[in-house]
């Protein structure tokens, strides 16, 4: 009876971890989903293809959102907020892209176009002001390196948006 006992304990403790584990390696194959779309929409750049960057960023957005609802502490929470309104900029910087190219290239853009430039800069704005607040990195002095690489990358793509539009002849 009581090898019995024993063997049902370890049993459940084994569940639970094997639970618990599986928990964490999905969130960590999610981050690694998230990293890839991003990988996947730089790649369609390089290659002169906005229109699959665009669908590239529009997804890894949707997923930076649903990490973002899953974290318990505000630190994560508020970089993978700020991550979501970056990829957002991003999706929408690269449509004004595609829709210029489609339309012919012709200067001035179109309205159409600068539109979409001023929606990626407000997320853009948005990401910022989502970094902007206190780092809770729960007593650490560090900023977490998701987080570093996400100020950098709003910092470049600032620089880059705000070329689009002087190219592009858009008002700022």
């Amino acid at each position: 009876m009581r090898r019995t006992l024993v063997a049902c304990q370890i049993l459940a403790v084994a569940l639970i971890v094997c639970i618990a584990g599986n928990g964490q390696a999905q969130v960590m194959g999610e981050e690694a989903e998230l990293d890839r779309l991003r990988a996947k929409a730089e790649d369609a750049m390089g290659n002169d293809d906005a229109e699959t960057a665009a669908m590239s960023m529009g997804r890894a957005a949707l997923m930076a959102a649903q990490l973002s609802k899953r974290q318990t502490e505000p630190a994560p929470r508020q970089t993978f907020n700020a991550t979501e309104h970056l990829y957002r900029s991003q999706e929408h910087g690269y449509r004004a892209i595609a829709l210029f190219r489609r339309a012919g290239g012709e200067l001035p853009a179109s309205a159409g176009v600068c539109g979409s430039l001023q929606l990626a800069q407000l997320e853009l704005r948005h990401a910022q002001e989502a970094l902007s607040g206190p780092n809770d990195t729960e007593g650490k002095n560090t900023a977490s390196p998701r987080r570093k690489a996400a100020q950098q990358s709003m910092e470049d793509w600032s620089i880059v948006l705000d070329s689009i539009q002087g190219e592009f002849r858009c008002p700022s």
